[in-house]
């Protein structure tokens, strides 16, 4: 499976805003946009006017380093959004969302997204009692998740909820804290997912 695996505050100080792709330490005086508010290289500090083309790419780069996939991924994420019915920007959004490994992040069971990838990749999640050890599977309404039965997946489950408890599990998902079960209830919304990014702009650029 191809990922990045450079730096990943390099990633948000690139695009100048927190992506939130260290968990935790994105909410801490360490973390880089903190420190250093400025694109990395010795050009850094220099901020040239993009053009529209830039505009667009920088959305969609944006899009892909907070999901962490690449290009080919995401380029087929498109594609599917667009022969879907709706607005493609929002179907795009809706997709990347229902993401296994998003699901398990916005289920708090995991800080990041990268940390929620492996977690699926190894085999700890379940959904409808068939383990699923693929990151990008869509889950649906109905789907039912659950955790493999292993006390050290559990307690690393439950150690995560309660050092993020002050942040909230979207009404889109329902999560029985006490079994670490949780059902999804319907498709997430473009507001619920909360990005700081303009959609249009990505949709734009790959209909040139």
């Amino acid at each position: 499976m191809a990922r990045y695996v450079g730096p990943s505050c390099k990633l948000c100080r690139r695009e100048g805003i927190k992506l939130f792709l260290k968990g935790n330490r994105c909410a801490t005086a360490k973390c880089a946009i903190e420190r250093r508010n400025f694109a990395p290289g010795q050009h850094g500090k220099n901020k040239a006017k993009l053009s529209d083309y830039g505009l667009q790419l920088r959305e969609k780069q944006k899009m892909k380093k907070i999901y962490g996939v690449l290009e080919r991924q995401f380029r087929t994420a498109f594609y599917r959004a667009v022969r879907q019915k709706g607005v493609t920007g929002e179907n795009l959004i809706r997709i990347m969302e229902n993401r296994l490994d998003n699901v398990i992040y916005r289920l708090l069971f995991i800080p990041s997204r990268d940390e929620a990838r492996q977690f699926v990749r190894h085999g700890h999640v379940y959904v409808n009692n068939r383990r699923v050890n693929i990151p990008s599977f869509q889950v649906k309404p109905g789907d039912v998740i659950e955790l493999k039965k292993k006390e050290s997946v559990e307690q690393r489950v439950k150690e995560n909820l309660e050092l993020l408890k002050d942040r909230p599990v979207p009404e889109w998902l329902s999560l029985d804290k006490g079994s670490l079960k949780a059902t999804v209830v319907r498709h997430p919304t473009k507001q619920e997912a909360g990005l700081p990014v303009e959609e249009s702009m990505i949709v734009e650029l790959y209909s040139k």
